[in-house]
C-alpha cells in the first residue's frame, strides 16, 4: 500500500509539476494529439507557467508526494465560466503519473481539492474532460461527477480539435 501525502505546491515543485503535466498529457491525448505538439512548447515556458500558478494561487496547486517524488498534482479554483455561480469551483487540471494510475493518487488529490474548494466557500465543482478519455471519465464518474447536458465543446489542441464534456457534482 502506498503512502501518498498531499500538500500545497511550492515554487521548487514547478519543474516537477511541468514535467509531470507533459508526461500525463501525452498519455491522456495519445492517438488524438500529434506527438509534435508536445515538443512545441519549450520546457522553460512550461516551468514558468507553473511557477506563476503556484506563486499567485491561480489556480491553487496541490501535489501528491510519495517519499520525495511528486506523483500527481491538481489545480483548482473558482469556476472560470462567467455564467457560473460564485460558489462554483472548478478542477482546472488533475494528473497522476501514468505509471501510478489506479494506486489512489487521483483520489488523494480529489479529496484534497474537494476540501480546499469547500474552504473557499464553494458548494459545487465542475471539470472539463476529453470525451475520448475513458479513464478520466470513469475516474470522475466514480468520484460522483455527472455529465452536464448541453455543455460539450470543441477546443483546439496541437492542430486538432478535441471534444470535451463538462461534469459537475456537489461538494461535500
Amino acid at each position: 500500500m502506498s503512502d501518498i501525502q498531499v500538500r500545497y505546491a511550492t515554487l521548487q515543485d514547478a519543474a516537477a509539476v511541468a514535467n509531470l503535466h507533459l508526461i500525463a498529457s501525452r498519455t491522456l491525448y495519445e492517438g488524438v494529439v500529434p506527438d509534435a505538439h508536445w515538443s512545441s512548447t519549450p520546457p522553460a515556458k512550461r516551468v514558468a507557467f507553473w511557477k506563476e500558478a503556484i506563486e499567485y494561487g491561480e489556480p491553487q496547486v496541490l501535489v501528491a508526494i510519495e517519499g520525495s517524488e511528486i506523483v500527481g498534482f491538481v489545480g483548482f479554483d473558482r469556476s472560470r465560466d462567467p455564467k457560473s455561480k460564485n460558489t462554483t469551483g472548478e478542477i482546472w487540471a488533475i494528473y497522476a503519473d501514468p505509471d501510478r494510475l489506479g494506486e489512489g493518487v487521483g483520489l488523494a488529490l480529489w479529496d484534497a481539492a474537494n476540501e480546499g474548494l469547500q474552504d473557499e466557500g464553494c458548494t459545487d465543482v465542475t471539470v472539463w474532460v476529453p470525451l475520448r478519455s475513458d479513464k478520466a471519465l470513469r475516474f470522475f464518474d466514480a468520484a460522483g461527477f455527472k455529465r452536464e447536458m448541453n455543455t460539450a465543446r470543441t477546443v483546439p489542441l496541437g492542430g486538432v480539435k478535441v471534444e470535451e464534456l463538462r461534469l459537475k457534482r456537489a461538494l461535500g
